[in-house]
């Protein structure tokens, strides 16, 4: 990256404040603003943090839907079979198209949750989705550190920050148990720590080390280490490349053994997905979209902000010419895939946001005026905020999924009811077994939701009148026999009138 203009003597208080928030105070250059400023900046960043917590947090709370089966069959369900020996098993599990970095994760916060007592559904579900709300919390702070290790300044970096913290696409992804929201933060603390030309051995170690890391929870991210790789050899930083290049070698190494240790081949799940998806291109079956997908689904999800977005991370590209790289390549790349989908690009969204903090501070040297720079800032702030303000007004189409089925539902609480009902049966002790008629399996909850082992069957399982299943969660209107325990919105929960279930030895625990 391009030098900053020499820091101004009004700067003086600087380093201090840069100290307490972690941000290395050794590099030139950076500090531009009066005091005022700079109060300002922390200021607007502690709160816009608070908000996005809060915001976050309360969409953890309150949303029970699914927006795609992965974030429960690639992440909870293999963890509640982790920790409490039983769960249904996605294909990629059955294959080993996933490594067990991620369940692992989410095993370890359920194992926590369960050590405090959270052993319902209800009480260990808001602990992961709470979990998850404030790992996108602390992405956002990452993005401010980010946007700061590529020049801007704290006001600026704020703004930037703003972007991802309150901006609605990011709230809405939030809270899931998804490989993407786990991998962004170490990705952005990541790239904050190594990127920075002036960087120390030690944070280029850290910063390479949370890169390895974000590519254990999620394989496209290395896309970010050959990138990183790249950027300091193109600074003919060559001593700095090795040592990034040798630790990123080290954490691939960590990402063959687990394999090896879980599913007896070094590198089998990376083999497995990537000859799938990209040799043999089956993903293609979950649909495909044009080059320009995303571009469209961002302005028709978040208009305003992602031009605004869009026109201030162009402003940054001489200024941070490494991050728009690694952006770039990694949006690029993502478009080019047949298979789309909005998540895929949560771990990008920071690095967008934190390049928009670079161009915000080139075009605030443009205005003359602590009060004018200032408001500037707070204005995109605000934007951001009523952008995520509006977010509970989301639409499947808005964000690019089910766009020739169902594009006007509502993107929030899709299956929720389905998923609560599971709650309720799971708490049952008259259940024997449950037949979900209402949706197929894989958009339901699991034995996440469910929390019984017990027989659990898709709506192509036995009929009502086999005798293995107690229970059947049904659309209302289609009761038939039998007592209605519980109904949510469409469906309801019914008790079959059977004394008791027969065993199943041919049971399977596959998911259909």
């Amino acid at each position: 990256m391009s030098a900053v203009p020499p820091a101004s003597p009004t700067a003086a208080a600087g380093p201090q404040a840069d100290a307490l928030v972690g941000v290395p105070t050794e590099v030139p250059g950076r500090d531009t603003e009066a005091p005022f400023e700079r109060r300002l900046g922390l200021f607007l960043l502690g709160g816009v943090l608070i908000l996005g917590a809060a915001l976050r947090l309360y969409w953890a709370l309150h949303d029970d839907g699914i927006y795609w089966p992965d974030e429960v069959y690639q992440s909870l369900e293999p963890a509640h079979r982790l920790l409490y020996g039983y769960g249904l098993v996605a294909w990629e599990f059955v294959q080993g198209a996933r490594n067990w970095a991620l369940p692992g994760l989410v095993a370890a916060v359920l194992g926590l949750g369960r050590l405090v007592g959270l052993t319902d559904p209800a009480g260990y579900l808001a602990w992961v989705k709470g979990f998850f709300a404030l790992v996108g919390t602390a992405t956002a702070w990452a993005t401010w550190r980010l946007s700061r290790a590529s020049g801007a300044s704290p006001l600026a970096a704020s703004g930037g920050a703003a972007l991802f913290a309150l901006a609605a696409v990011p709230l809405y992804f939030a809270p899931r148990a998804m490989s993407e929201n786990a991998s962004a933060l170490p990705v952005v603390l990541g790239l904050a720590l190594a990127l920075p030309k002036a960087a120390s051995r030690r944070a280029l170690v850290a910063g390479a080390s949370l890169l390895g890391l974000a590519v254990l929870l999620r394989l496209q991210n290395g896309v970010f280490c050959a990138g990183l790789v790249a950027v300091l050899l193109g600074r003919r930083q060559w001593r700095q490349a090795g040592v990034a290049l040798a630790v990123l070698s080290g954490w691939a190494l960590a990402f063959g053994l687990l394999d090896k240790l879980t599913w007896g081949r070094w590198f089998h799940s990376a083999i497995v997905y990537l000859d799938f998806n990209v040799l043999q291109g089956k993903a293609a079956q979950w649909g495909t979209e044009p080059f320009g997908y995303y571009p469209r689904v961002l302005r028709t999800a978040m208009p305003v902000l992602t031009v605004v977005t869009a026109a201030l991370c162009l402003v940054a590209m001489p200024r941070a010419w490494g991050l728009s790289l690694l952006a770039a390549a990694f949006f690029v790349l993502h478009a080019l895939q047949p298979h789309k989908e909005l998540r895929f690009l949560v771990p990008v969204l920071p690095l967008f946001a934190a390049l928009a903090g670079v161009g915000l501070d080139s075009a605030l040297r443009l205005l003359r005026g602590a009060p004018a720079r200032g408001t500037a800032v707070v204005a995109v702030a605000a934007g951001a905020l009523l952008s995520g303000a509006g977010a509970g007004a989301l639409t499947f189409g808005q964000l690019g999924q089910y766009e020739r089925v169902r594009p006007r539902d509502s993107a929030w609480d899709d299956q929720g009811p389905i998923n609560r009902l599971l709650e309720v049966a799971g708490r049952r002790d008259d259940v024997c077994g449950l037949k979900v008629e209402a949706v197929h399996l894989a958009w339901a909850g699991g034995y996440s939701y469910f929390h019984r082992k017990v027989p659990l069957y898709p709506h192509t399982g036995p009929g009502r009148d086999s005798r293995l299943f107690s229970h059947v969660i049904t659309p209302v209107g289609l009761e038939g026999p039998g007592t209605l325990v519980a109904r949510e919105g469409p469906v309801a929960l019914v008790k079959l009138p059977v004394a008791d279930c027969v065993p199943d030895p041919g049971y399977s625990w596959r998911l259909p």
